[in-house]
Protein backbone atom coordinates (compact mmCIF):
# COMPACT_ATOMS: atom_id res chain seq x y z
CA UNK A 1 0.00 0.00 0.00
CA UNK A 2 1.13 3.81 -0.94
CA UNK A 3 0.92 5.86 2.40
CA UNK A 4 -1.24 8.35 2.73
CA UNK A 5 -0.17 11.84 3.69
CA UNK A 6 -2.15 12.17 6.83
CA UNK A 7 0.37 9.67 8.19
CA UNK A 8 2.91 12.55 8.73
CA UNK A 9 0.63 15.22 9.62
CA UNK A 10 0.62 15.16 14.17
CA UNK A 11 -2.63 16.62 14.45
CA UNK A 12 -4.88 15.29 11.47
CA UNK A 13 -8.45 14.41 11.78
CA UNK A 14 -8.52 11.37 10.14
CA UNK A 15 -6.17 9.75 12.38
CA UNK A 16 -8.20 11.02 14.98
CA UNK A 17 -11.49 9.57 13.62
CA UNK A 18 -9.74 6.46 12.98
CA UNK A 19 -8.66 6.06 16.59
CA UNK A 20 -11.13 3.03 17.16
CA UNK A 21 -10.07 0.86 14.79
CA UNK A 22 -6.56 1.95 15.96
CA UNK A 23 -7.01 0.68 19.60
CA UNK A 24 -8.09 -2.75 17.78
CA UNK A 25 -4.72 -3.10 16.20
CA UNK A 26 -3.10 -2.21 19.44
CA UNK A 27 -5.08 -4.55 21.38
CA UNK A 28 -4.65 -7.57 19.47
CA UNK A 29 -1.20 -7.18 19.14
CA UNK A 30 -0.33 -6.81 22.71
CA UNK A 31 -2.14 -10.19 23.16
CA UNK A 32 -0.29 -11.71 20.32
CA UNK A 33 3.32 -10.94 21.42
CA UNK A 34 2.44 -11.36 25.37
CA UNK A 35 1.01 -14.68 24.62
CA UNK A 36 4.48 -16.19 23.17
CA UNK A 37 5.57 -19.09 22.53
CA UNK A 38 9.24 -16.89 22.47
CA UNK A 39 10.88 -20.53 22.01
CA UNK A 40 14.44 -19.86 22.55
CA UNK A 41 17.24 -21.27 20.19
CA UNK A 42 20.63 -23.15 20.40
CA UNK A 43 22.29 -20.13 18.42
CA UNK A 44 22.57 -16.12 19.07
CA UNK A 45 19.10 -14.38 16.66
CA UNK A 46 19.45 -11.26 16.05
CA UNK A 47 16.10 -10.20 14.47
CA UNK A 48 16.48 -6.90 12.19
CA UNK A 49 13.27 -5.26 12.20
CA UNK A 50 10.77 -1.92 12.55
CA UNK A 51 8.20 -0.43 13.84
CA UNK A 52 7.14 1.59 10.91
CA UNK A 53 5.21 -0.35 8.05
CA UNK A 54 6.78 -0.54 4.78
CA UNK A 55 10.32 -0.05 3.84
CA UNK A 56 13.43 1.10 6.15
CA UNK A 57 16.02 -0.19 5.41
CA UNK A 58 16.14 -3.78 6.80
CA UNK A 59 17.43 -5.77 3.81
CA UNK A 60 20.39 -3.46 3.63
CA UNK A 61 20.97 -4.06 7.22
CA UNK A 62 20.52 -7.77 6.78
CA UNK A 63 23.26 -7.73 4.22
CA UNK A 64 25.76 -5.50 6.17
CA UNK A 65 25.57 -7.86 9.34
CA UNK A 66 26.22 -11.04 6.58
CA UNK A 67 28.96 -9.72 5.88
CA UNK A 68 30.65 -8.81 8.48
CA UNK A 69 29.65 -12.50 9.49
CA UNK A 70 31.91 -13.58 7.07
CA UNK A 71 35.12 -10.84 7.98
CA UNK A 72 34.34 -13.14 11.43
CA UNK A 73 33.95 -16.17 10.49
CA UNK A 74 30.86 -16.95 11.81
CA UNK A 75 28.44 -18.83 10.01
CA UNK A 76 25.28 -16.37 9.69
CA UNK A 77 21.94 -17.86 8.01
CA UNK A 78 18.97 -15.30 7.13
CA UNK A 79 15.56 -16.17 7.87
CA UNK A 80 12.71 -14.68 5.97
CA UNK A 81 8.87 -15.29 5.75
CA UNK A 82 9.18 -14.12 2.05
CA UNK A 83 6.83 -11.63 1.37
CA UNK A 84 4.52 -12.45 -1.67
CA UNK A 85 6.07 -15.77 -1.98
CA UNK A 86 4.25 -19.05 -2.98
CA UNK A 87 6.07 -21.53 -0.74
CA UNK A 88 5.98 -22.55 2.47
CA UNK A 89 8.80 -23.79 3.43
CA UNK A 90 11.31 -23.65 5.30
CA UNK A 91 13.41 -23.60 1.53
CA UNK A 92 16.80 -23.01 1.47
CA UNK A 93 16.49 -20.04 -1.44
CA UNK A 94 19.15 -19.98 -4.74
CA UNK A 95 19.11 -16.94 -6.76
CA UNK A 96 19.14 -19.12 -9.74
CA UNK A 97 16.84 -21.74 -8.99
CA UNK A 98 14.09 -19.79 -7.85
CA UNK A 99 12.16 -17.05 -8.37
CA UNK A 100 10.19 -14.30 -6.51
CA UNK A 101 6.94 -14.91 -7.07
CA UNK A 102 7.98 -18.21 -4.65
CA UNK A 103 10.20 -16.78 -2.42
CA UNK A 104 9.14 -13.44 -2.39
CA UNK A 105 11.67 -10.51 -3.75
CA UNK A 106 13.84 -9.94 -0.10
CA UNK A 107 14.96 -13.50 -0.06
CA UNK A 108 16.29 -13.70 -3.36
CA UNK A 109 17.98 -10.73 -2.83
CA UNK A 110 19.97 -11.73 -0.44
CA UNK A 111 20.61 -15.19 -1.21
CA UNK A 112 23.35 -13.68 -3.62
CA UNK A 113 25.21 -12.73 0.08
CA UNK A 114 24.54 -15.32 1.92
CA UNK A 115 22.47 -18.62 3.00
CA UNK A 116 18.81 -17.55 3.29
CA UNK A 117 15.54 -19.83 4.30
CA UNK A 118 12.13 -18.67 2.87
CA UNK A 119 9.36 -19.76 5.57
CA UNK A 120 6.32 -18.76 6.86
CA UNK A 121 6.97 -20.64 9.88
CA UNK A 122 10.20 -18.37 11.39
CA UNK A 123 10.77 -20.89 13.76
CA UNK A 124 10.80 -24.02 11.41
CA UNK A 125 13.12 -21.85 9.04
CA UNK A 126 15.39 -21.47 11.95
CA UNK A 127 15.91 -24.80 12.87
CA UNK A 128 16.47 -26.03 9.91
CA UNK A 129 19.03 -23.11 9.06
CA UNK A 130 20.53 -24.36 12.41
CA UNK A 131 20.67 -28.05 11.35
CA UNK A 132 22.48 -27.21 8.63
CA UNK A 133 25.07 -25.30 9.98
CA UNK A 134 23.99 -21.58 10.94
CA UNK A 135 25.99 -20.04 14.07
CA UNK A 136 23.72 -16.81 14.00
CA UNK A 137 19.97 -16.44 12.77
CA UNK A 138 19.37 -13.20 11.26
CA UNK A 139 15.90 -12.96 11.48
CA UNK A 140 14.76 -10.48 8.58
CA UNK A 141 11.34 -8.85 9.66
CA UNK A 142 9.58 -10.32 12.74
CA UNK A 143 9.98 -8.18 15.54
CA UNK A 144 6.35 -8.24 16.22
CA UNK A 145 6.50 -12.06 15.84
CA UNK A 146 6.29 -13.76 18.81
CA UNK A 147 7.27 -17.46 17.79
CA UNK A 148 10.96 -16.90 18.44
CA UNK A 149 13.23 -15.35 21.42
CA UNK A 150 15.27 -12.56 20.04
CA UNK A 151 18.92 -12.29 21.69
CA UNK A 152 19.50 -9.11 19.75
CA UNK A 153 16.81 -6.26 18.55
CA UNK A 154 17.41 -4.34 15.84
CA UNK A 155 14.86 -1.45 14.86
CA UNK A 156 15.65 0.05 11.80
CA UNK A 157 14.23 3.67 10.83
CA UNK A 158 14.79 5.66 8.29
CA UNK A 159 15.61 8.90 9.80
CA UNK A 160 14.50 11.25 7.39
CA UNK A 161 10.86 10.39 8.09
CA UNK A 162 11.32 8.88 11.45
CA UNK A 163 7.66 7.60 13.04
CA UNK A 164 5.30 9.64 11.04
CA UNK A 165 2.27 10.99 13.10
CA UNK A 166 3.01 8.50 15.96
CA UNK A 167 -0.40 6.84 15.21
CA UNK A 168 -0.86 3.26 14.82
CA UNK A 169 -2.55 1.47 11.79
CA UNK A 170 -4.70 2.86 10.23
CA UNK A 171 -4.21 5.99 12.03
CA UNK A 172 -1.05 6.20 11.30
CA UNK A 173 2.28 3.88 10.03
CA UNK A 174 3.58 2.40 12.75
CA UNK A 175 2.75 -1.43 13.41
CA UNK A 176 2.58 -0.78 17.45
CA UNK A 177 2.70 1.81 19.88
CA UNK A 178 6.30 3.18 19.67
CA UNK A 179 6.55 3.10 23.80
CA UNK A 180 6.20 -0.64 23.59
CA UNK A 181 8.42 -1.18 20.22
CA UNK A 182 10.86 0.77 21.90
CA UNK A 183 10.93 -0.79 25.34
CA UNK A 184 12.02 -4.17 23.37
CA UNK A 185 14.51 -2.74 20.79
CA UNK A 186 18.21 -3.69 22.10
CA UNK A 187 19.85 -1.29 19.42
CA UNK A 188 18.13 1.39 16.87
CA UNK A 189 19.69 1.25 13.32
CA UNK A 190 18.71 5.01 12.12
CA UNK A 191 19.45 5.58 8.10
CA UNK A 192 19.75 8.43 6.36
CA UNK A 193 21.64 11.84 6.71
CA UNK A 194 23.90 13.10 9.63
CA UNK A 195 21.27 15.59 10.34
CA UNK A 196 18.08 12.95 10.03
CA UNK A 197 20.40 10.97 12.15
CA UNK A 198 20.81 13.47 15.00
CA UNK A 199 17.48 14.46 15.26
CA UNK A 200 16.27 10.93 15.68
CA UNK A 201 18.47 10.24 18.43
CA UNK A 202 17.48 13.27 20.26
CA UNK A 203 13.86 11.82 19.86
CA UNK A 204 14.98 7.53 20.92
CA UNK A 205 17.14 7.49 23.89
CA UNK A 206 18.42 4.10 22.67
CA UNK A 207 22.06 2.75 21.53
CA UNK A 208 22.24 3.71 17.95
CA UNK A 209 23.83 1.77 14.98
CA UNK A 210 23.38 4.70 12.92
CA UNK A 211 24.21 4.29 8.75
CA UNK A 212 23.44 5.27 5.52
CA UNK A 213 22.65 3.98 2.12
CA UNK A 214 25.78 4.53 -0.32
CA UNK A 215 25.16 3.60 -3.80
CA UNK A 216 28.24 1.03 -4.87
CA UNK A 217 31.03 2.34 -6.70
CA UNK A 218 30.91 0.95 -9.99
CA UNK A 219 32.80 3.03 -12.06
CA UNK A 220 30.13 3.82 -14.04
CA UNK A 221 29.29 7.54 -14.97
CA UNK A 222 25.97 8.24 -14.40
CA UNK A 223 25.87 11.51 -16.17
CA UNK A 224 26.30 10.38 -19.59
CA UNK A 225 23.54 8.77 -20.17
CA UNK A 226 19.20 9.26 -20.49
CA UNK A 227 17.42 7.47 -17.95
CA UNK A 228 14.21 6.62 -17.32
CA UNK A 229 14.30 5.30 -13.63
CA UNK A 230 10.88 2.64 -11.67
CA UNK A 231 10.80 0.89 -8.44
CA UNK A 232 8.05 -0.58 -6.39
CA UNK A 233 9.42 -0.19 -3.11
CA UNK A 234 9.07 1.51 0.66
CA UNK A 235 10.22 4.83 -0.69
CA UNK A 236 10.59 5.53 -4.31
CA UNK A 237 11.17 9.01 -4.17
CA UNK A 238 14.31 8.37 -1.81
CA UNK A 239 15.58 6.00 -5.05
CA UNK A 240 14.80 8.28 -7.84
CA UNK A 241 16.81 11.29 -5.44
CA UNK A 242 19.84 9.11 -5.17
CA UNK A 243 19.78 9.02 -8.90
CA UNK A 244 19.35 12.69 -9.12
CA UNK A 245 22.85 13.45 -6.76
CA UNK A 246 24.50 11.06 -8.97
CA UNK A 247 23.84 13.83 -11.69
CA UNK A 248 21.98 10.77 -13.27
CA UNK A 249 19.68 12.41 -16.58
CA UNK A 250 16.39 11.12 -15.18
CA UNK A 251 13.71 11.92 -18.36
CA UNK A 252 11.38 9.79 -16.48
CA UNK A 253 9.91 8.02 -13.08
CA UNK A 254 7.56 6.11 -12.26
CA UNK A 255 6.68 4.68 -8.20
CA UNK A 256 4.48 1.85 -7.69
CA UNK A 257 4.03 -0.06 -4.69
CA UNK A 258 5.87 -1.93 -2.46
CA UNK A 259 6.52 -5.29 -3.50
CA UNK A 260 4.01 -4.60 -6.58
CA UNK A 261 4.64 -7.58 -9.34
CA UNK A 262 5.88 -6.08 -12.62
CA UNK A 263 2.99 -7.71 -15.20
CA UNK A 264 3.76 -7.91 -18.61
CA UNK A 265 1.73 -5.01 -19.78
CA UNK A 266 3.47 -2.79 -17.19
CA UNK A 267 7.07 -4.28 -18.48
CA UNK A 268 5.76 -3.68 -22.37
CA UNK A 269 5.25 0.03 -21.35
CA UNK A 270 8.45 0.39 -20.09
CA UNK A 271 10.34 -0.99 -22.88
CA UNK A 272 8.41 0.94 -25.23
CA UNK A 273 8.60 4.38 -23.36
CA UNK A 274 12.54 3.48 -22.77
CA UNK A 275 12.81 2.74 -26.86
CA UNK A 276 10.61 5.83 -27.73
CA UNK A 277 12.94 8.48 -25.83
CA UNK A 278 16.42 6.74 -26.81
CA UNK A 279 16.42 5.83 -23.04
CA UNK A 280 18.39 3.32 -20.29
CA UNK A 281 15.85 1.36 -17.92
CA UNK A 282 17.21 1.84 -14.50
CA UNK A 283 16.07 0.16 -11.03
CA UNK A 284 16.60 -0.95 -7.76
CA UNK A 285 18.14 -4.62 -6.95
CA UNK A 286 15.09 -5.53 -4.93
CA UNK A 287 12.60 -4.44 -8.37
CA UNK A 288 15.42 -6.37 -10.15
CA UNK A 289 14.43 -9.55 -8.89
CA UNK A 290 11.12 -9.16 -9.35
CA UNK A 291 11.78 -9.55 -13.02
CA UNK A 292 11.54 -12.09 -15.49
CA UNK A 293 14.84 -13.60 -16.06
CA UNK A 294 14.83 -11.97 -19.97
CA UNK A 295 13.81 -8.81 -18.97
CA UNK A 296 16.39 -8.43 -16.62
CA UNK A 297 18.85 -7.86 -19.24
CA UNK A 298 17.38 -4.70 -20.51
CA UNK A 299 17.57 -2.84 -16.74
CA UNK A 300 20.42 -1.21 -15.39
CA UNK A 301 20.48 -1.79 -11.44
CA UNK A 302 21.81 0.95 -8.85
CA UNK A 303 23.03 -1.43 -6.19
CA UNK A 304 22.98 0.26 -2.57
CA UNK A 305 24.94 -0.52 1.00
CA UNK A 306 24.21 0.42 4.31
CA UNK A 307 27.68 1.56 5.65
CA UNK A 308 27.51 1.95 9.64
CA UNK A 309 28.86 5.04 10.73
CA UNK A 310 31.20 3.27 13.51
CA UNK A 311 31.47 -0.23 11.84
CA UNK A 312 33.83 -1.34 14.19
CA UNK A 313 31.74 -1.41 17.43
CA UNK A 314 28.99 -3.33 15.53
CA UNK A 315 31.15 -5.73 14.18
CA UNK A 316 32.47 -5.67 18.04
CA UNK A 317 29.18 -6.08 19.32
CA UNK A 318 28.35 -9.33 16.42
CA UNK A 319 31.22 -10.82 17.65
CA UNK A 320 30.68 -10.93 21.21
CA UNK A 321 27.60 -12.90 21.04
CA UNK A 322 29.35 -16.26 20.10
CA UNK A 323 31.45 -17.57 23.21
CA UNK A 324 35.04 -18.52 22.64
CA UNK A 325 36.23 -21.82 21.97
CA UNK A 326 36.62 -23.43 25.61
Amino acid sequence: MRPPLFWNRPRGLTSRLLWPLEQIWINATRRRLKNGPWEKLDVPVICVGNINVGGTGKTPTVIALLEICAELGITAHVVSRGHGGSEIGPLLVSEREHSAAQVGDEPLLISAFGPCWASKDRTAGAKAAIKAGAQIILLDDGFQNPSLFKTLNLVVVDAEIGFGNGRVMPAGPLREPLFDGLSRADIIVPIGSPPAQKRLAAQVPKPAWAGQLRPLETGMDWSGTRFIAFAGIGRPGKFFKTLESMNADLIATHAFLDHAPYTPAILQRLKAEAAAKSAQLVSTEKDIARLPVDFRRQVLALPVRLVFNDRAAVKAAVAALIPPPE
